[in-house]
């Protein structure tokens, strides 16, 4: 099996799950291009007794003539079936099976399911009736089920009311890699980048591996950027639509609601989503759900505050990117990124990503600050300045058990950050707002979170504790 980066845990449980003395029905889903497939694939090499993927956009008869084709292959017989429906399809998939010898695990993969699920093709109904009637007696069987478009994941399998209903056994969700498994990618491939740039780049691409894979090394990052995004024929210029049209079903509703929340750095509230977007009622609930299910946002409740009043900011590095840069410019300058690094938007972007990261990245502030082990809740505030009285925000709050606050300010920098006396009497004051606004009694104790630190002198003595770039690269 060829290293697999990053998915520990993942290969555990399926190794766990293929030694298991029932017949287990596995789903493993997550975003497109995040490495379901490969994963899979890698973990069991030769011990298919059936795979087939599905195409999306076929007719139920050329699923079905496929299907038939790796049956064949899979018997290794001159025969091709003959199927009309997913029900024929599941009795010669049994045939398949019980021609097997009886004491070895029988693993079957349906990788891309909700494309084989064409309408009015009664698949699902046929899974059901295999798994219940058949599969699940067993004891021999391991049915994985693999697909990019979750909320057809979710809603046909894992929350089922028919006939798989909690017959779902195992679930894996595979999630975008952290900064730290995205160094030990690059770094197993022979990337020599500094953290740095490796942060850079994640704020570009997040942490999907098949992105990562398109990396020449031997460029420079903004060389990187320029092919991958602005020059001719820019595979990642291209990937924004597929992926969400992949992924959800009325695409378009779920691009406006991203493309509202990349247009605001501090984040939404639902309101303002519905303002902004025109889309209200139980389709924005559906379409925020599936969203922050698939890491493309994240949403955290203000403090002391009812879910009424949660924010959503956009979480996806590539996403916010795109809408960001390559959108609206792809086409018209090759060497876009190389030609604006010092431009008022590239820096505004880089403190907007820096912010997303960081907020994606709480466990390894935890950690830093020596708190894994303590109760927390995590969430934001913000006060409307008016006439009478001064706004304020804070970008990040780690309430704890033990009675004190930790009061997060996140700033990009090139260099070590120097707070000046104004900044300083900013955060104070910043501090005093909340501590007024909330009417809290616990302790708030001030947190950095910077690119290299701060600079120290005599206005960073308001700092209580400092979390640097380097801290978010743990791997936990």
């Amino acid at each position: 099996m060829a290293t697999i980066i990053a998915r520990k845990n993942e290969i555990e449980t399926l190794e766990t799950l293929y030694k298991s003395i029932r017949s287990e029905f596995v789903i493993i889903y997550g975003r497109r291009r995040i490495g379901k497939t490969f994963l899979v694939n890698q973990v069991f090499e030769k011990r298919f007794t059936f795979k087939y993927t599905g195409t999306r956009g076929e007719s139920q008869k050329v699923q079905l003539g496929r299907f038939a084709k790796q049956l064949q292959t899979y018997s290794k017989s001159t025969f091709t079936p003959e199927l009309k429906s997913w029900d024929d399809a599941f009795e010669m998939l049994k045939t398949l099976i019980d021609s097997k010898k009886k004491k070895e695990r029988k693993v079957i993969f349906f990788d891309e399911m909700p494309w084989i699920d064409t309408p009015k093709s009664k698949f699902v109904s046929a899974l059901e009736y295999f798994w219940n009637s058949w599969a699940s007696a067993r004891s021999d069987i391991m049915f994985v089920a693999c697909g990019s478009a979750t909320s057809w994941m979710v809603n046909k399998l894992l929350k089922n009311r028919g006939g798989l209903y909690n017959r779902i056994t195992s679930q894996i969700y595979l999630r975008p890699f952290n900064l730290g498994e995205c160094e030990e990618f690059l770094q197993s491939s022979g990337c020599v980048w500094d953290r740095y740039t490796m942060l850079q780049c994640y704020m570009a691409l997040g942490g999907v591996p098949f992105y990562m894979s398109l990396l020449n090394h031997k460029q420079s990052f903004a060389q990187n950027i320029d092919r991958l995004f602005f020059g001719k024929n820019a595979v990642l210029s291209e990937e924004f639509d597929e992926l969400f049209n992949s992924i959800f079903v009325q695409s378009d509703n779920y691009i406006n609601v991203v493309k509202a929340l990349s247009q605001k750095r501090e984040g939404m509230l639902r309101g303002e989503i519905i303002e902004k977007t025109k889309i209200s009622g139980g389709g924005l609930s559906t379409i925020l759900d599936n969203l922050e299910r698939c890491d493309f946002i994240t949403s955290f409740s203000k403090y002391k505050n009812t879910t009424r009043n949660t924010v959503y900011r956009i979480s996806d590095s590539y996403t916010l990117f795109y809408f960001k840069f390559t959108s609206s410019r792809h086409g018209k300058d090759a060497h876009f990124w190389s030609n604006n690094q010092t431009s008022s938007a590239v820096k505004a972007w880089l403190g907007f990503s820096f912010e997303s990261v960081c907020l994606s990245h709480v466990e390894q502030i935890k950690n830093k600050l020596g708190i894994s082990g303590i109760s927390t809740t995590c969430s934001i505030w913000r006060k409307t300045g008016n006439d009478e009285s001064q706004g304020a925000q804070i970008d990040l709050l780690i309430e704890r058990s033990d009675r004190v606050i930790n009061v997060c300010e996140i700033k990009y920098s090139e260099l070590k950050y120097t707070i000046s006396k104004d900044y300083a009497d900013n955060l104070r004051n910043k501090m005093s707002i909340f501590a007024a606004d909330t009417a809290t009694t616990k302790t708030l104790s001030l947190v950095m979170i910077t690119t290299y630190g701060i600079v120290q002198g005599k206005n960073s003595g308001i700092v209580n504790n400092e979390v640097v770039m380097d801290d978010l690269f743990e791997i936990l």
